[in-house]
């Protein structure tokens, strides 16, 4: 498990450190089909919570990021449709998720710890009827 191994070795440094796991908004909402997927993404939220109150006590500060559609490839390529589809008028790109990640790491963020960053654009927040 990398976040044991991780806290092994910042439990020898006096400042302590800082972990962040990654799972997915599939912890939180579903598609057909996706049990496996959604049990996986969901133990690594509780995993974190669990981390953050263990290694507390070594100023290890455990959190986690969930993040929705993230597109890796072409962002010019989507549809508008895919990009108004969100709260935030846009799909993800992967700096959103870089910015937190420095965000949870910065060692001055100390009473941040055992948290989920949902990091979705709002999609997790919007109720989505069918027609």
């Amino acid at each position: 498990m990398a976040s044991r191994e991780a806290a092994k070795h910042m439990k020898s440094n006096e400042h302590g450190g800082a972990i962040i796991n990654m799972a997915s908004t599939r912890a939180l909402m579903s598609e057909p089909d996706t049990e496996a997927y959604a049990a996986s993404k969901g133990a690594i939220v509780a995993l974190t919570h669990a981390l953050a109150v263990s290694l507390g006590k070594d100023q290890i500060r455990v959190n986690c990021i969930s993040p929705g559609w993230i597109e890796t490839g072409d962002v010019q390529k989507l549809k508008k449709e895919d990009h108004e589809q969100h709260p935030s008028g846009r799909v993800g790109v992967p700096s959103d998720i870089s910015r937190a990640c420095l965000y949870l790491s910065d060692p001055s963020n100390t009473f941040v710890t055992g948290t989920n960053l949902v990091i979705d654009g709002g999609m997790t927040r919007k109720m989505i009827y069918e027609d």
